[in-house]
């Protein structure tokens, strides 16, 4: 079911947690990086961050429920529409990905694809230029950043050997093929073509961005030369019980929970 508040949001994605949890499942590292997004940008709709917020939990619940729909498709065993999505899926099933490439690969889908499309659908759902969703778009995607650097940071934890992956900042790597920066302005630029687009080219405009980010994600994964021996030897001497990994970035949740019950 698609999340109508940013509350069911949360909710659907505590369930993905419980779930990835109790089966031990890798999806369960995006949904742990999604759900601290998720329950910030509520904490900032509250503190009134953002310039509008009530369009800013629509923003927020029409951009997570494109993640939930994929989820969904993807756990009930039916194929994932978007090409982005699904080989996020897939790699959840080799145990040598690193839970980086895994919060990586949900990323390029999200951002990359997901909050052109989903920042587009609003401005046309409320009859607004896009251009008055800029400067929310932008705040939303500088938590976004600064929380996916903390999960690295807590990801330390569980993979001590993380920093050798700073090695290769400067080269060809994923490290270059996605930044955050660079997500979040292609994200714009997408979303503004997309704007001007209507009916049969709006569509096939997605389904040329969806193809575009898979082939994205395959340099996620698919990386060769030194950068593939470092990877190995980061996975070689890291946690590799999905649970567990799950259950350190987790850690947000309880503090949420104590700090939305006061």
């Amino acid at each position: 079911m698609q999340a109508q508040t940013i509350d069911e949001v949360i909710s659907q994605m505590e369930a993905i947690i419980s779930h990835s949890i109790k089966s031990n499942s890798r999806a369960g590292y995006f949904a742990a990086l999604y759900y601290k997004v998720t329950c910030r940008v509520k904490q900032g709709i509250q503190a009134g961050e953002f310039e509008n917020g009530q369009r800013m939990e629509q923003f927020d619940v029409t951009f997570a429920n494109r993640y939930l729909a994929a989820y969904d498709q993807w756990i009930n065993k039916t194929p994932v529409t978007s090409l982005s999505w699904r080989i996020a899926f897939d790699e959840l099933e080799k145990p040598t990905i690193l839970v980086l490439q895994h919060l990586l690969l949900g990323m390029n889908a999200h951002i990359n694809l997901d909050l052109g499309v989903a920042v587009v659908e609003l401005a046309i759902a409320q009859n607004q230029p896009l251009e008055t969703m800029h400067n929310d778009f932008n705040t939303i995607n500088t938590i976004l950043a600064a929380l996916t650097y903390q999960v690295i940071n807590e990801l330390d934890q569980v993979s001590p050997l993380l920093s050798l992956a700073g090695l290769h900042s400067k080269n060809d790597s994923l490290f270059i093929q996605f930044a955050m920066n660079n997500a979040r302005d292609g994200a714009w630029c997408f979303a503004e073509e997309l704007a001007l687009k209507t009916a049969a080219d709006y569509s096939a405009l997605i389904i040329q961005r969806d193809k575009d980010i898979y082939d994205l994600g395959g340099g996620i994964v698919n990386v060769g030369g030194f950068l593939k021996f470092t990877i190995f030897i980061i996975y070689l001497f890291g946690d590799k019980n999905p649970a567990r990994i799950i259950e350190v970035m987790n850690t947000y949740k309880k503090a949420y929970l104590k700090v939305s019950k006061l």
